[in-house]
């Protein structure tokens, strides 16, 4: 079976999340989304692309139990400080508001897939290119 590209692998995601926000009904009208559930599942979905992505490019491993944020934003200080800092804003975005709270404003949501493209773009500098034999 072939490995998968991470970075491509991680772009899926955001895809993925794209697809998902859009049965979350926006109202033009309040600038608002009315369902929270899709708005969930969208932010896990981006947060999981980018675990994806930071995983490949920093080199961090699965251990058991769930992925701690500490680790990645250890691992990427020592590699890049503004991967860092999208890492930190992502996390509060797409993970804590989107992915628990569910939060229903536009502005929120549009970020927390910007976000997600930062990190993801970063993390593809980072990745070293495989050597042709």
């Amino acid at each position: 079976m072939e490995k998968k590209d991470p970075i491509e692998e991680a772009r899926r995601y955001v895809a993925n999340a794209e697809e998902v926000i859009k049965k979350a009904n926006y109202d033009t009208e309040l600038n608002i989304y009315t369902d929270g559930k899709y708005i969930k599942m969208a932010g896990i979905t981006l947060w999981n692309g980018c675990l994806i992505a930071l995983d490949a490019a920093l080199g961090i491993s699965k251990g058991k139990g769930r992925p701690d944020i500490k680790k990645y934003k250890d691992a990427a200080t020592k590699r890049d400080k503004k991967l860092m800092a999208a890492i930190v804003a992502g996390y509060d975005t797409m993970h804590l508001h989107m992915g628990y709270d569910g939060t229903k404003n536009k502005k929120t949501c549009d970020s927390g897939f910007e976000y997600a493209n930062v990190i993801i773009d970063r993390c593809a500098m980072l990745i070293p290119e495989p050597v042709c034999a």
